[in-house]
């Protein structure tokens, strides 16, 4: 089996400042690291590979910098990765990052398994995975957190629905979002870490591509746009209310018609 783990670099910290005209974040300046939830993915794969001897590559897309958590995954395991990196993907929303990350894929190579984080803590939008099953055209299943059956030709995977669980049979090719009840990842591995050789990681960019149509990727690919981003004011104007509890309603019932919410 051959598996593929797409993971992403994030900003370590919250305090980060968006671009008030594009609506993106900006990264420049900010410390990063491997997106919280691609490792649960991540740890998912390589338990896979012990079981089974199976091949493991991970794939993000980014800027150069983002090499580091393609090393990271290495030193945990993962046999080799890829970079998605060019100007001409920047910006992108959901739609063309599936898109691209899709392109990656078939410029890589074939995988019998695709892994997803269940979502990114820079996002947080959960599409990702599924947008990129459907740009690859294979089947797939979101929040597994549990593998009960693996042979050569499908998988039986537990599934988290917020109120109860089921159990999903899969075929390959396939791609599953992992949950984050799935595992507890392992830290990198000092001894692979001087082991591993710059070789291990690749760089692609659109050139590399079946399709080189820059309109179809970063802010002119998107389909979507944010309309405004701002941090959230604080305010610490605060009304409190006496009296007996009849009282109460009939003064919020009368401020509220006053500031006409209703």
């Amino acid at each position: 089996m051959k598996i593929l783990v797409c993971i992403k670099q994030v900003p370590a910290s919250n305090q980060v400042r968006v671009d008030e005209e594009t609506g993106v974040l900006i990264r420049d300046g900010v410390s990063a690291k491997m997106n919280p939830y691609d490792l649960f993915a991540l740890e998912f794969a390589l338990q896979l590979k012990e079981r089974f001897s199976c091949e493991v590559d991970v794939l993000t897309m980014g800027p150069l910098q983002a090499k580091s958590v393609l090393n990271e995954a290495v030193y945990m395991g993962a046999d080799r990765g890829v970079l998605l990196s060019d100007r001409k993907f920047a910006g992108a929303d959901v739609i063309a990052t599936s898109y691209t990350l899709a392109q990656g894929i078939k410029a890589t190579g074939s995988y019998d398994l695709i892994l997803c984080g269940k979502q990114t803590t820079d996002g947080d939008t959960g599409q990702v995975g599924p947008e990129m099953a459907e740009f690859l055209g294979v089947e797939h299943v979101s929040n597994v957190f549990e593998v009960l059956f693996v042979n050569e030709e499908k998988m039986l995977v537990k599934v988290n629905f917020e109120h109860h669980t089921y159990e999903q049979e899969i075929r390959y090719p396939c791609l599953l979002t992992i949950e984050k009840e799935a595992n507890i990842p392992r830290l990198p591995s000092y001894k692979r870490k001087k082991q591993t050789t710059d070789d291990v990681i690749s760089v692609l960019s659109l050139e590399d591509f079946t399709d080189k149509d820059p309109s179809h990727y970063g802010l002119n690919g998107s389909e979507t746009s944010v309309e405004r981003i701002f941090s959230p004011e604080k305010n610490d104007d605060r009304i409190m209310l006496s009296g007996e509890p009849s009282e109460q309603v009939q003064a919020l019932y009368a401020l509220l018609k006053e500031r006409h919410v209703f």
